[in-house]
């Protein structure tokens, strides 16, 4: 954690998140022209970063690209703000987040997010793959499978029995890596987003993204690295991802070193 505000109190690198924050995975370049910093200047401020876990990156071909990492900033957060709390203080960032003027901006195709979680890779591996683990921290019910390499995955998002909606294992080596394809756009999203049957149809159009977990040991803690991609470009599920792994994640955390979840509702 001092780690974190160290990195956080040089305004350079904050502009930097800032940055990332506007428009994940940019390059060493891209960075350097859209702030006017010298390439040697964005490297040493992204390596503050990066040893921070403030930032994560992802090779794509030869280049190198830069994702901001949010689960340090949601950790400061669950160290001083209430479970209880954690609702309300929400609702006032959203409230100020529609009150400014705030534009549209470019998204990343992939979605990064790195945690570390004080458990060991067996007590992860579990809680990813078995349901009774699962249906602890996954408000809905989450994913059900044999986890087998070409097994279906079937899917529950609001405690209903679960669905079959073409998703399969793409790798499963335990505990260090399992990834699954992810469903399609479903009537009952449409439903609970008011979306019409052309609306849905149109979505439905979009390429199938992935999720996979990486699972490293970190001393005592357990580093995991969840790399959600394959996106279609401005695509409405990488939106919903991006909103929806955070909170998820979090309460993974939580659950796994202290038997409670941190986000409820």
């Amino acid at each position: 954690m001092d780690e974190v505000f160290r990195a956080l109190a040089d305004p350079s690198r904050r502009a930097l998140l800032d940055a990332l924050h506007d428009r994940g995975g940019q390059s060493l370049r891209e960075l350097g022209e859209g702030l006017e910093m010298s390439r040697q200047a964005v490297a040493k401020h992204l390596g503050v970063l990066e040893d921070a876990g403030l930032v994560v990156t992802s090779w794509h071909g030869r280049e190198k690209h830069h994702h901001l990492n949010a689960a340090p900033i949601n950790d400061v957060a669950d160290r001083w703000i209430r479970r209880y709390d954690r609702a309300r203080a929400e609702a006032l960032a959203d409230l100020r987040t529609v009150l400014q003027d705030h534009e549209e901006t470019e998204m990343s195709d992939d979605f990064v997010y790195v945690t570390y979680i004080r458990t060991t890779p067996e007590k992860l591996w579990q809680a990813l793959t078995e349901p009774a683990f699962i249906a602890r921290y996954f408000e809905g019910g989450g994913p059900q499978s044999d986890w087998r390499v070409g097994s279906k995955v079937l899917w529950s998002m609001q405690g209903e029995d679960h669905h079959d909606w073409d998703q399969h294992v793409l790798e499963a080596d335990p505990p260090r890596r399992l990834s699954y394809s992810w469903h399609n756009y479903q009537p009952e999203m449409a439903e609970m987003f008011g979306w019409s049957d052309e609306r849905l149809a149109e979505l439905q159009q979009e390429k199938i993204s992935k999720v996979t977990f990486d699972i490293e040991p970190a001393g005592t803690s357990v580093k995991l690295t969840v790399t959600h991609d394959d996106f279609a470009p401005d695509s409405e599920m990488r939106a919903g991802v991006a909103q929806g792994w955070p909170a998820i994640l979090s309460n993974l955390k939580s659950y796994l070193e202290t038997g409670e979840i941190a986000v409820t509702g």
